[in-house]
């Protein structure tokens, strides 16, 4: 197996469950995520000079990060936001058969 570094959680906030749910699910299909867990958020934050505060859904796509220029012009591709979030962390330590597992799905 690669380095542990190798897999990680990236993060995207979409303004729809819908389109979260869209993400998710070609993310999946087109093997570039494991799995993509997404729940409701509430975000404050500034847009063009004025301060926001909107319910958004938060992904969380556990992945390949050596895939992660591939992704990321997958979800850009997907995306209505102007600007994404789109920020990968990487896996410290983790559970070795999980790890494996999100190997063999993402390729």
């Amino acid at each position: 197996m690669d380095n542990f570094t190798d897999y990680g959680i990236v993060l995207v906030t979409t303004g729809s469950q819908e389109e979260a749910l869209k993400i998710a699910n070609v993310l999946v299909e087109s093997k570039l995520a494991a799995c993509v867990s997404f729940s409701p958020i509430n975000s404050i934050y500034t847009w063009q000079g004025k301060v926001n505060n909107d319910q958004e859904w938060q992904l969380f796509i556990k992945t390949d990060l050596t895939r992660f220029p591939t992704l990321e012009a997958k979800i850009l591709e997907l995306h209505s936001y102007e600007v994404p979030e789109i920020i990968a962390i990487p896996i410290l330590q983790g559970y070795q058969p999980y790890l494996q597992w999100i190997a063999q799905q993402v390729s």
